[in-house]
């Protein structure tokens, strides 16, 4: 059974934590950064996490307190859903933070336009790679590999720990390397390697 206590936050409030839940998420957070090893970042991925922190830390974190403190002023704390759910999204706020600092703390930043071999795939390059469907058609697919917390599937932004990204990594313009994937494995050849453009 879990058993929770009181403590005082660095805003001067009570808040309630669920230590054997709290303490079970800093497990899972050293797990992951452990499992990743190195914490390579291209240098904007590291400036959006400072900016993302500061944000956190000078904006939303105070504003945050300043409703919790104006809910737990308004009476029956069990009952107030401003108080509740301030309390929740502190929470979140500052796992947030403390996860940040590691990784910023942790970051290897790598400018990938001071790369010297451009001809091989290495962290930070934009990848255009081909692959041949099933049915002999054949699609382009662009990637740029970055660091564990920069990935967006929307972006093409792919980490640079991920399958395809260990698949590319060192291959030139031409050669045809093979993926593992869910189906199976999966060849594709390397159209094109561009670095510091940003994407």
């Amino acid at each position: 059974m879990s058993k929770a206590f009181t403590k005082e936050d660095d805003s001067g409030l009570d808040v309630e934590v669920d230590a054997d839940i709290e303490g079970v998420r800093d497990d899972a957070e050293e797990a992951l950064d452990a499992s990743l090893g190195r914490n390579l970042m291209t240098p904007e991925g590291l400036a959006a996490l400072r900016a993302e922190l500061k944000a956190l830390r000078t904006v939303e974190r105070p504003k945050v307190v300043e409703v919790v403190s104006w809910a737990a002023g308004n009476g029956d704390r069990s009952e107030n859903g401003d108080y509740i759910y301030g309390k929740k999204r502190l929470r979140e706020i500052d796992r947030r933070i403390r996860y940040l600092t590691k990784r910023i703390d942790s970051a290897e930043p790598v400018d990938p336009a001071r790369q010297t071999h451009l001809d091989q795939v290495f962290f930070g390059a934009t990848v255009t790679y081909a692959e041949v469907a099933d049915d002999g058609a054949e699609t382009e697919h662009t990637i740029r590999l970055v660091g564990v917390d920069e990935t967006d599937a929307e972006r093409g932004y792919v980490s640079w720990i991920a399958p395809i990204a260990k698949a590319l990594m060192k291959a030139e313009v031409g050669d045809a390397v093979t993926v593992q994937t869910p189906q199976g494995p999966k060849a594709i050849e390397v159209v094109a390697i561009r670095y510091g453009d940003g994407g």
